[in-house]
Order: C-alpha cells, then sequence, then structure tokens
C-alpha cells in the first residue's frame, strides 16, 4: 500500500458515504413524495439508471482527460445533485428528487471505477491486494453513511433534507482527497496506433462473460435486498435508527473483509473465493427466510455484504485478465454498463416486491439470480480444468 492507495481507499469511503446515505433514505423520502407507494424506489433506481446512462460519458472523460480530471467532474456532479435533492426534499418534489438521483448516477459510474485504478496504483503483482485494499476504504462509508443519515435526519422541517446537504459536505472533502492522488499520466495515442480488439471480441470471451455475470448479478442480489430493507424494517414497525444499525453491519460486511479477500484470492484462486460469495448468498437469504427479528436482519445482512465483497472483488479481478491495457476503456465501461442495468432493474422490482409481494417472496426470488452466478462459476472452472488437461 502506497500513498496512492491510501488516499484512494479515502475516496472509496467517502463514495460508499453517499451510496449509503443515499440507499438508506432515497427509498423512505421517495415513499413520502411519491403519487403511488409502489413507486418509493424510483429515486434508488434513479441513481443506478443514471449510472448506466453515464457508463459511456465518463468511459470517454477517463480517456481524454483521464483519471484526475474525470474522477474531479464526477464529484463535481455529486455535489450539485446533493444540493438539488435537498431542495427537492424541501419543496416536497417527488420528480425533482427522481432527477437530482438521475443525475448523481454521473458520480456512481466514476466511483465505480475507483477499483480499476487501484490496480494502475501498484506492481503487477500486488494487483488483486491492491483492488481489494481500496474496497476496504468503504468501511468509512458503513460507519460514516448510516450515522450521517441518522443524525441529519431531523436537521431541517423536511426529514433527511439535512443528510443531503450533508454530502454536498462529503463530495467536497472528496475533491480535496482526489487532488492529491497522483495517477499515471495519460497516454496520447498517436495515429495509427493499435487500439485494441474490437468490443464485441472482448466480450465474447468466457472470462469476461463470467466475471462481468458475477459482478452484475452479485451487486443485484445485494441491492435487491438491501435497498428493500428500510422499508421491509419500517412496515415491521422497526424505528429508523436499528435501519441504520442493520445498514451499518450490511456495509461493514461489504468491505472490511477486503483487508483479506486479496489474500485468500492469491492462496486458493478467484473462483473458489467467488463461490464461497455464492453460497454466503444462499445462507443470508436462508437467514432472511427464517423471521424478521432485528438480529435476523442484521446476520442476514452482513453476510449478505461479505457474500457481495467476495464476488465483486473476484469478479473485478477476474476481469482483469479479459483485456489489454489498450482496452480497459471501453472493456471497464461494458463491465459497469451491465452493473448498473442489473441494479436499475432491482431497485425497481425492490420496492415493486416488497410493498406488493412482502419481505419472504423478495428474499425467494433472490434465489434465482444467486443459483445462475453459480452455475456461471462452475462453467468456467470446468472449462479451465478441461483447457488444462488439453482436452
Amino acid at each position: 500500500m502506497n500513498r496512492n492507495l491510501w488516499l484512494l481507499a479515502a475516496a472509496q469511503g467517502l463514495f460508499l458515504t453517499n451510496n449509503v446515505v443515499f440507499i438508506a433514505i432515497n427509498g423512505l423520502v421517495g415513499l413520502a413524495l411519491a403519487p403511488k407507494g409502489w413507486m418509493a424506489t424510483l429515486p434508488v433506481m434513479g441513481y443506478v439508471v443514471g449510472g448506466a446512462l453515464s457508463t459511456g460519458l465518463v468511459a470517454r472523460a477517463q480517456q481524454r482527460f483521464g483519471r484526475k480530471a474525470s474522477f474531479q467532474l464526477g464529484l463535481l456532479v455529486a455535489l450539485g445533485s446533493a444540493a438539488l435533492a435537498a431542495w427537492a426534499a424541501f419543496e416536497h418534489s417527488f420528480w425533482l428528487l427522481l432527477l437530482a438521483t438521475v443525475v448523481a448516477g454521473y458520480y456512481s459510474a466514476n466511483g465505480q471505477l475507483y477499483r480499476f485504478a487501484a490496480a494502475e496504483l501498484s506492481a503487477p503483482a500486488y494487483r488483486e491486494k491492491a483492488v481489494s485494499l481500496v474496497l476496504a476504504g468503504g468501511l468509512v462509508g458503513a460507519v460514516l453513511g448510516p450515522n450521517l443519515a441518522s443524525r441529519t435526519r431531523d436537521l431541517y422541517e423536511v426529514p433527511f433534507t439535512g443528510a443531503y446537504v450533508a454530502l454536498v459536505v462529503v463530495a467536497l472533502v472528496s475533491m480535496i482527497v482526489i487532488s492529491w492522488i497522483d495517477f499515471p499520466a495519460v497516454q496520447k495515442r498517436s495515429t495509427g496506433e493499435d487500439k485494441g480488439r474490437p468490443l464485441s471480441e472482448i466480450m465474447r470471451q468466457p472470462v469476461f462473460i463470467v466475471s462481468t455475470m458475477a459482478a452484475a448479478l452479485g451487486y443485484g442480489v445485494m441491492n435487491l435486498l438491501m435497498a428493500a430493507t428500510p422499508l421491509a424494517m419500517q412496515v415491521c414497525g422497526y424505528p429508523f435508527e436499528d435501519t441504520a444499525l442493520v445498514l451499518e453491519w450490511h456495509v461493514i460486511g461489504m468491505f472490511a473483509p477486503g483487508f483479506f479477500t486479496g489474500h485468500l484470492i492469491k492462496r486458493f484462486g478467484v473462483l473458489p473465493i467467488m463461490g464461497v460469495g455464492v453460497v454466503l448468498n444462499a445462507v443470508c437469504i436462508a437467514i432472511a427466510l427464517s423471521g424478521v427479528d432485528l438480529h435476523q436482519f442484521i446476520i442476514a445482512l452482513f453476510l449478505l455484504g461479505v457474500g457481495w465483497n467476495f464476488l465483486f472483488t473476484g469478479s473485478t479481478t477476474l476481469s482483469l485478465q479479459a483485456y489489454r491495457p489498450e482496452e480497459k476503456d471501453r472493456a471497464q465501461a461494458a463491465i459497469n454498463f451491465f452493473v448498473f442495468a442489473t441494479l436499475a432493474a432491482t431497485s425497481f422490482a425492490s420496492g415493486a416486491l416488497v410493498t406488493t409481494q412482502g419481505w419472504q417472496w423478495l428474499n425467494i426470488g433472490s434465489l434465482l439470480p444467486v443459483a445462475l452466478t453459480g452455475l456461471a462459476l462452475l462453467w468456467l472452472a470446468s472449462r479451465r480444468k478441461l483447457a488444462h488437461n488439453g482436452i
């Protein structure tokens, strides 16, 4: 871990602070402002739809201006969108809130590239550990995010307006942190220089298919259950302080393993660790189906976080095998597009299912993407075994 990686880990923590606050309050603010109950998580979906729509723009900005300038642009958007969301809450405008979250998606698309930037700031032999440790910076968000949402809830007459205002300050601090990082210089390409393989060829590789599928479905299952948790706990009569506690343990589960996930991948291989992530997701769903006591929410969401960490860190590491340096911008943009598209679908499904079918059926439905992820990992492992044996 060098100075740049520590600073990037701090930026990751501030990025997750923004994400956790959005997850914790957007559904609740949406429920208070939405014309219909099933529309409550549309602001959560708007955040990830904005991210999906921004992946191409972010990729072009990264290629033209480099990591630092592009990341700073994303933070400028974060600042403006948080201010707009605060104004929407103050004005009781659901559609303005939805617009603010869609715009904020540009920042999310930028922040999702922090993990890839980590690999570029370390020696090749330590890329797995660099990715894992930078993701571990999300622990800042685990502690700061829920507490920020809880403590600023009643700062203004309209609940949670203060949380959006606080995110303006978080964006300013993150801009300072990014300004201190020394990223590799932008490589200007000369006319006729090899730009690598077409994206269609990159995407046809089994390693790309499985790494992208694991990232998208792993993140999708996590989002499906996490976004629904505040609504489910409100239906069960829990105060927001209990919801904040559950989300805090969930995000701790997401990022605390980052201190050792890279070591585990180095020792046991990336596919076995991702397989453990699938198993942990299944155990999470089993616990969630067993009851709705506070400790069951905490344990289930904690295991969901750990399972996400193993899958997401593993899929990021696995994806590095799918593209060359000159192909990274479009390959990473494609991966993030599929992640955001899945998040958009699960964000909408989360609110619709939990408000119409209930917490139990939401968890039962989550078993399908968990099973598909497990099958994809087995397929890639079998292909590699056959290739190793020369078959």
